[in-house]
């Protein structure tokens, strides 16, 4: 059961019209609550609801995490335009979900489940993005998964930004690597990971989905923000008294 004091949590996503894909954000809320209690999944484009819908129907305080593995136009930009326009006053937004190790130990997991052995090389699939800021984080995802591997980890996207995934598996193996596999750097299955069969890998690793590392993540996120909302509350404290 929900403590009352507790602060609801808000799951954001991105979004999609691939079943799976809305599925995958489902389980992954259900999985959170619980551990911390009901949570609520909002998306910023494609369908419903979107944050501030969601939180116009909250009383209390709540903490919204967006469940993103980068931070690009929809961290940034989308996600505060929506909180400040839901008029919502107690609300705590954490950082997204990655860049971080955990990703990386996920991907690694995937990747020896699709055959992957020490001393293969990696191409980091990503989504891609148009936004400076996330195409740092991809590189910064790549560069947690390649130290873990201990072997050489190239990027390719699947869509907006350069080199396409095809173009870093054949750039891998220009360089001598005989054996490439794809880490998919998405979060569940859909258009985008459907693509990656046909880009010339030796194997393709599942997409992150459902993981108990990843679980465990947003329980974090939340924990974070809700100590964010406490200390808030705390400090507002003096400055109600000696007004």
């Amino acid at each position: 059961m929900t403590d009352p004091g507790q602060p609801s949590l808000v799951l954001v996503a991105h979004g999609t019209r691939n079943p799976r894909g809305v599925e995958m954000i489902a389980e992954l809320a259900d999985a959170v609550s619980l551990k911390v209690g009901t949570t609520r999944v909002a998306f910023v484009d494609v369908l419903g609801p979107s944050p501030k819908e969601v939180l116009r129907e909250l009383e209390g305080p709540a903490v919204v995490v967006p469940a993103f593995l980068a931070s690009g136009f929809h961290v940034h930009t989308d996600v505060p335009r929506e909180v400040a326009e839901s008029g919502h006053r107690s609300v705590a937004v954490t950082r997204a979900l990655g860049p971080d190790p955990v990703f990386a130990a996920v991907m690694l997991e995937r990747l020896v489940d699709a055959g992957w052995r020490p001393g293969d090389a990696i191409v980091f699939a990503a989504a891609g993005s148009s936004d400076k800021r996330a195409l740092l984080e991809h590189r910064r995802a790549a560069a947690m998964l390649a130290d873990i591997a201990r072997v050489q980890v190239g990027i390719g996207y699947v869509a907006t930004a350069e080199p396409s995934v095809p173009a870093a598996i054949e750039a891998l193996r220009g360089q001598g690597h005989e054996r490439v596999f794809v880490a998919s750097y998405l979060l569940a299955r859909g258009l985008f990971h459907t693509r990656l069969a046909d880009a010339g890998s030796d194997g393709v690793a599942e997409p992150l989905g459902l993981h108990s590392g990843i679980v465990d993540l947003v329980v974090d996120r939340f924990l974070d923000g809700t100590r964010r909302l406490v200390n808030e509350a705390m400090a507002a404290v003096p400055r109600a008294r000696s007004s």
